[in-house]
Formats: C-alpha cells, structure tokens, sequence
C-alpha cells in the first residue's frame, strides 16, 4: 500500500505539469514504470520526443532485466501469467516475490503483480484529480519511498542466506558517496557487482569436486 502516496505524487505532478488527470492514469495503467514515471513529466513538459524518452526509460528500467532473470525459474508457465509477472516486475515487486516461501504458487505471484499495480493507479487517480481540482502542497509524503525501501530491507534481511549482500551495498555507497557525491549511486552499483561476481565464483570454486 506504500504505492498509494508515491501515485498521488506522480499524479499531482503530472496534472501540475498541464496534462489532463486521465492521461496520468493511463500512463500507470499502461507504462507502470515507477521512477521512469517522474522522470518523463519534466520530459513532457519540455517537449521531448517520444524516441527520446523511451531510451531514457530503457537505460532507467535496464536493471528490471536483471530481476527478471533471477526469477527466470518461478514465473509462470502459462503466457498470459507469465507475461503480467513480468510487466509488473518494479523493485518493490520483486523485492516481495523474493521473500515469499518456497511453495508460494504462481497464481499468488500474478496477483501481487496486479494488487501492486492497482494500488499504484488508485493513488494515480488520486494525485490526478486533486491535482487538477486545487493546489495542495504534498511536503512529507515524498518520504513515503524511503520508508517503503526500509520496509523491504528489513524483509530481505529476514530471508537472508547471507550477508554479505547488505554490507557489500552499505560500504560500496559509503566508498562511492566519498569519492563522487554526484554519482555515488551508479558507483556503489558497480562495486556491488563486481562484490557479487566475485563471491559467486569464489562459491563455484569451494563447490567444485577436487580430484585425487
């Protein structure tokens, strides 16, 4: 339900920013692509080319290919299913799917899928239609997306096998944070990566059968 503030977010934005309020639905409904949401409404207002702000979703949305690959062995069979696991597949998406028991069934993943999304529209809707009826300020509800990742870290941090992860993430965007305040994210990105190849070959090799 943490969807409902950050839609009314995007939809007030995206109203203020001189659309009419059912294009801001429309675009959760057909788009849903989270902060590739709030990144094309100065976009929009500025007059950039549809071409232009599709690449600029594809680089932003690049690392759902990655979820979506780690999840390659528990979507669903069936095409319809399959299909709207994957286009509903947002951070916080497969952050829950990640930390459901092992006998969770694929008709449960289909309808977090949809529940996520259809709380992220309800809040849309409603950003969109007080957004186009008064001008109210929306101070605070910006914090709604940190507590929601805090929310889901801690849920990560239950279901840990390991955790290297956390501490690899933490000390990655410390290093990167002094380094390069301005691009700390991608910096601790790619150290996390790097932290992640390395102890994956790291376990092949203790895995692999030593020979007489």
């Amino acid at each position: 339900m943490g969807y409902i503030p950050l839609g009314i977010i995007f939809g007030f934005l995206f109203v203020q920013a001189g659309a009419a309020w059912w294009l801001a639905v429309l675009a959760s409904v057909l788009v849903f692509a989270g902060a590739a949401q709030y990144m094309m409404i100065p976009m929009l207002a500025a007059g950039l080319s549809v071409g232009t702000i599709a690449l600029a979703t594809a680089i932003v949305n690049l690392r759902h290919v990655f979820y979506g690959l780690s999840l390659l062995g528990k979507l669903p069979q069936a095409k319809i299913s399959r299909w709207v696991v994957i286009f509903g597949l947002t951070d916080e998406t497969y952050s829950v799917l990640t930390t459901m028991p092992a006998n969770t069934t694929q008709r449960q993943m289909v309808a977090i899928a949809l529940l996520n999304q259809t709380w992220w529209v309800l809040g849309t809707l409603i950003g969109a239609l007080v957004g186009a009826q008064a001008q109210v300020r929306l101070t605070g509800l910006d914090f709604a997306l940190a507590s929601l990742f805090a929310v889901l870290t801690v849920e990560q941090w239950r279901k840990r096998t390991t955790s290297s992860p956390l501490w690899a993430a933490l000390a990655g965007y410390a290093l990167a944070y002094a380094l390069a305040p301005q691009h700390a994210l991608v910096i601790a990105i790619a150290v996390c990566v790097v932290v992640a190849l390395v102890l994956h070959n790291r376990r092949r090799h203790k895995e692999r059968p030593k020979h007489a």
